[in-house]
């Protein structure tokens, strides 16, 4: 049974996050005075690009072809631990340290693919990828264990569960604060990235997939909206988990659920439209101060 929660959840994370996707689009397009595209286009992209054949150069090892595969099965992974509804799937193994690294995983495989092809802007998109996931892991651990230490666990449904009575406090709002900033650096977010950009120069993860085409890419794009997901229902779940008065009984804690992740989406939109992408090497001060965050929530416990 428990099994079949967590395969059931993951299934819906997948589908579920491209229109998340289109949401925080169509938020930015008409926060910017555009019409911005319907809140459907994800699918119609990624039906596109699985579509089409891909071309692929002939001097790519396996890890070209296989990264993509990787990256995706890990988003899938990471959408079967997230704790969403159901928090307590009876799963030994939904250890936040498992989530962590499973995005480590699907990082370095990509990463490792945009080195192997041979091309500037991949080598560079990769280094720069790895250079600011060096940066967030800090602050995303210290963030987590903010929760792990209130819980009395590392297990995610534990984490989940005892958050969802806990008070309001200081130290949590300051905790929300710091995984709000490292949503927007693991996810490739304006002021961090920009996942909209052309501009070769100033690309971060949209470097590393310049040689991907066809299938391969759509896979990619749609693993990354899952990763955007999963991080914004550990920002609901584990950090903004508060309920309203009378949507805390068992027939509202899904929609309640999927109004809180609209909501963080809103909310995502509106960062990125209000702020201006910062340069590379401003990316340290920004992190420095969610892990600053992050250690004073654990102080403040």
């Amino acid at each position: 049974m428990a099994i079949l929660t967590i395969l059931a959840q993951a299934i819906v994370i997948v589908f579920l996050a491209p229109l998340i996707q289109g949401i925080i689009k169509n938020t930015k397009g008409r926060l910017q005075s555009r019409r911005g595209p319907g809140y459907l286009q994800p699918y119609y992209d990624f039906v596109k690009f699985l579509k089409k054949d891909s071309v692929v150069s002939p001097t790519v090892s396996w890890i070209f072809h296989f990264a993509p595969y990787i990256y995706f099965a890990t988003a899938i992974g990471a959408a079967a631990l997230v704790p969403t509804v159901v928090t307590n799937a009876g799963v030994k193994f939904d250890n936040l340290l498992v989530l962590v690294y499973l995005f480590a995983l699907g990082r370095f495989f990509l990463a490792a693919a945009s080195l192997d092809a041979g091309s500037s802007f991949g080598g560079m998109g990769g280094s720069r990828e790895m250079f600011i996931s060096v940066l967030v892991e800090p602050p995303l651990m210290l963030a987590l264990f903010t929760v792990t230490f209130s819980a009395n666990s590392n297990s995610l449904s534990t984490m989940a569960s005892a958050v969802t009575s806990a008070p309001i406090t200081f130290s949590a709002l300051l905790a929300a604060v710091a995984f709000i900033i490292i949503t927007v650096a693991e996810t490739g977010r304006i002021p961090v990235d920009n996942p909209d950009t052309h501009l070769e120069l100033t690309m971060v993860h949209e470097g590393m997939v310049l040689e991907y085409s066809g299938r391969p890419v759509g896979l990619i794009f749609w693993a990354s909206a899952i990763k955007q997901l999963v991080f914004v229902l550990l920002l609901v779940n584990l950090f903004i988990p508060w309920n309203l008065p009378g949507f805390d009984s068992q027939p509202f804690i899904a929609p309640w659920m999927f109004v809180k992740v609209v909501l963080a989406a809103v909310l995502l939109a509106c960062i990125e439209t209000s702020t201006n992408k910062i340069r590379l090497f401003r990316v340290p001060g920004l992190m420095a101060a969610a892990g600053v965050f992050s250690l004073l929530a654990l102080i403040a416990q």
